[in-house]
């Protein structure tokens, strides 16, 4: 009897200083006097949070928008090779048949001017 009686003390004893440590830092007046540090840090949170979603979000711009100029870089360089290619002399010659053109025969001649007095 005398062992649960001191046992029963014991665990009130360790009740009232776990009670006693916990009112001390978590009772109402210390919170409500610190509630401005607490959003404060929530703010910190939130902003911490948004700039991680925006970082994200212009790796994402960044890299779909390299990947275009590439495939616009290839589109730019197939384009010019088809344009050189095409403006080529012999090139140019089989388009302008169809139409009835043809490279003339003799070479161009030379209008000179009459100089004034």
């Amino acid at each position: 009897m005398a062992e649960q009686k001191q046992n029963i003390e014991n665990t009130k004893a360790k009740n009232s200083k776990l009670a006693g440590l916990g009112t001390s830092l978590l009772n109402y007046t210390w919170i409500t006097k610190n509630i401005g540090f607490f959003l404060f840090i929530a703010l910190l949170a939130v902003i911490y949070i948004a700039n991680g979603h925006k970082a994200d979000n212009i790796i994402r711009d960044i890299n779909a928008t390299s990947k275009n100029v590439k495939e616009l870089q290839y589109e730019y360089k197939t384009l010019k090779s088809e344009v050189i290619f095409k403006s080529r002399e012999e090139q140019v010659v089989k388009a302008a048949q169809p139409l009835g053109l043809q490279l003339p025969e003799q070479p161009p001649v030379r209008i000179e001017m009459a100089t004034r007095k």
